[in-house]
């Protein structure tokens, strides 16, 4: 590999550590600092922070793919994120933010829960950190074989070993610096992300010999005739299950944790038009780096032996090595960024919702930190395991973890923040009805018939509002009014 390539990602890397030490020695010397930054986020750090976190490789990876092989009716995924996005910033954010510091100064979802239910406060937080950790691991996994990806296609290395760097450089800044490390590096990676995939289409098209946009896309049709239809495909329960990714972005608690951290409730809305922008933007960009990348590769005759590759095969033959370095750490960037959030998250509960609420309630602040660290160091081994096969797909366990959360806590963190009828019974019914829905759903193969979510999220709703209605007050409704 070109020297120009490893200059740009040695930048890269070590512009990471360096946030990170530099939130070490601002915002860790206690939970509050350690787990959500002090609550002291700008309104761009959160809103590029939440976008980053959210996207992860799937962005740079899975979506161009799936755009490479299917054509256009595989955006309606996109749109269905958009829309979701813009009603969780409407909703979701500005509640959670407000009640998370009312309840008790929550720090993490389950610990938000448990002081919104006291009723059922010991079993909604030991329940929901499990489906967090559980369902985190997977999700960092599709993480970690994005990284793998790009070590093996882009430089020739092992898969292994390239998933070990990725873990291993994330590790470090997020066990240093805490959440402040992992929104400042989001911050930076969301930005990178942005230009790369601003940069990518336009390259395309104007590479030696390329034609424009009307060429290319008429170049794909004629190899296709249905490649730029958006109801190529697609049947009801096709377009019901790529909108309903949207409804994952309620119960992502690596997304809404940066809701909790924000300054205030204020910065919400400026927080909102920024992350929407960056949003849609980087979106149309992972779309037509797919489009315009299937053009550009029968033009060429370019060989594509997995379509999740585009982005990395693009940048190597299109860049400078200096540029290609900068391509291949915005999609280190996509990756790192989810990776280092979910790590901090699963972590976060493991400290604060059963170790320290169950464990040893007398823990000293350092003690706390501490074992969070040690948290993240174990999660992410699991998360290791879990990826260390080559043949998994970014796409696929993306689309697991996403349906879990949002089945799971969709329609109870929504319910949580607007609903005063509301029980802790009710509660537990839904986190438990909307995991085992989907785990039942995947494990029976029915994925290809309606995304697991659209029943998940629905069994979830259906438990929370019977089970709520049929149990009586133990005190709930009151201190709701009250707070």
């Amino acid at each position: 590999m070109q020297m120009g390539v490893w200059i740009s990602l040695s930048a890269y890397f070590l512009l990471m550590i360096a946030i990170g030490v530099y939130a070490w020695r601002k915002s860790t010397s206690n939970s509050e600092e350690y787990i959500l930054g002090g609550r002291d986020l700008s309104p761009s750090v959160t809103a590029l922070s939440a976008g980053a976190s959210d996207m992860s490789g799937w962005l740079l990876l899975g979506l161009p793919g799936a755009l490479f092989m299917a054509g256009l009716s595989q955006a309606w995924i996109g749109v269905g994120l958009v829309l979701g996005a813009w009603v969780n910033w409407l909703v979701v954010a500005p509640r959670l933010r407000e009640q998370t510091e009312r309840y008790d100064n929550s720090l993490t979802i389950p610990g938000f829960l448990g002081n919104r239910f006291p009723s059922a406060a010991t079993a909604l937080r030991m329940v929901s950190a499990v489906v967090i950790v559980v369902f985190f691991a997977v999700y960092t996994a599709s993480g970690l074989v994005g990284g793998g990806k790009l070590f093996a296609s882009a430089f020739g290395g092992e898969y292994f070993t390239g998933i070990a760097l990725t873990l291993g450089i994330v590790l470090v800044y997020t066990v240093i610096g805490g959440f402040l490390a992992v929104s400042l590096t989001d911050f930076v990676q969301g930005c990178i992300m942005m230009l790369a995939l601003v940069i990518m289409p336009i390259v395309i098209l104007t590479s030696d010999g390329g034609d424009g946009v009307g060429a290319a896309a008429l170049r794909v049709t004629m190899a296709d005739p249905e490649f730029l239809s958006l109801t190529k495909g697609m049947t009801l329960l096709g377009w019901i299950s790529a909108m309903a990714w949207g409804l994952g972005y309620f119960g992502q608690p690596h997304i809404i944790v940066r809701f909790m951290a924000i300054r205030s409730v204020a910065d919400v809305p400026t927080a909102r038009r920024i992350g929407m922008s960056w949003m849609v933007v980087s979106l149309i960009g992972a779309i037509a780096v797919g489009i315009f990348g299937r053009a550009y590769a029968l033009r060429t005759g370019l060989e594509v032996k997995d379509a999740e590759t585009i982005f990395i095969l693009l940048s190597d033959l299109l860049f400078h090595p200096l540029v290609t370095g900068f391509l291949y750490a915005a999609l280190l960037a996509a990756i790192m960024s989810t990776v280092s959030s979910q790590l901090l998250v699963a972590s976060s509960s493991l400290t604060e919702d059963i170790y320290h609420s169950v464990l040893k309630r007398s823990a000293s602040e350092r003690e706390l930190v501490t074992v969070s660290r040690l948290a993240v160091l174990a999660v992410g081994l699991v998360a290791l395991i879990i990826a260390s096969n080559p043949d998994s797909q970014v796409l696929g366990l993306v689309a697991n973890a996403w349906a879990g959360f949002g089945a799971a806590f969709g329609p109870l963190i929504i319910l949580s923040l607007t609903w005063k009828r509301m029980t802790g019974a009710g509660a537990i019914a839904g986190l438990i009805a909307g995991t085992v829905t989907v785990i039942l759903w995947i494990a029976l193969g029915l994925g290809g018939v309606v995304y697991e979510i659209v029943p998940g999220f629905i069994a979830a709703l259906v438990a929370i509002v019977a089970v709520s209605l049929a149990t009586a007050d133990r005190g709930e409704f009151r201190q709701r009014q009250m707070a």
